[in-house]
């Protein structure tokens, strides 16, 4: 399996409009039939250049679920964020392989 995560630095006067806009748009992008989970978290950090930073992460099937994504519809879903926020967010993708995951049972 696979992480697709995107870290996103917002001003701070855009941050409840670019909520409300990234909680519709991550159900787009599941929707797309390339993952299957998404997580969104708020980075607990100060930065420098100040702004609220958030991370989404997409949980990928496999190699190949993703790469279609990048191939199919990444540049389409890109595209509409940054032409309503684009000077306002500064934004940077990575991509995770979870080799292992481990759980707690507390019964």
């Amino acid at each position: 399996m696979y992480i697709y995560n995107v870290t996103v630095n917002i001003e701070e006067s855009i941050k409840d409009d670019w909520l409300i806009w990234i909680k519709k748009h991550i159900p787009q992008v599941l929707a797309t039939g390339k993952f299957d989970k998404a997580t969104l978290t708020k980075v607990l950090v100060e930065e420098d250049m100040g702004g609220v930073t958030y991370s989404i992460q997409y949980r990928s099937y496999s190699r190949e679920a993703l790469d279609a994504y990048y191939k199919e519809d990444a540049d389409k879903l890109r595209n509409e964020g940054m032409k309503k926020f684009a000077d306002k967010m500064l934004a940077f993708r990575t991509e995770l392989q979870i080799i292992d995951e481990y759980t707690v049972d507390f019964k």
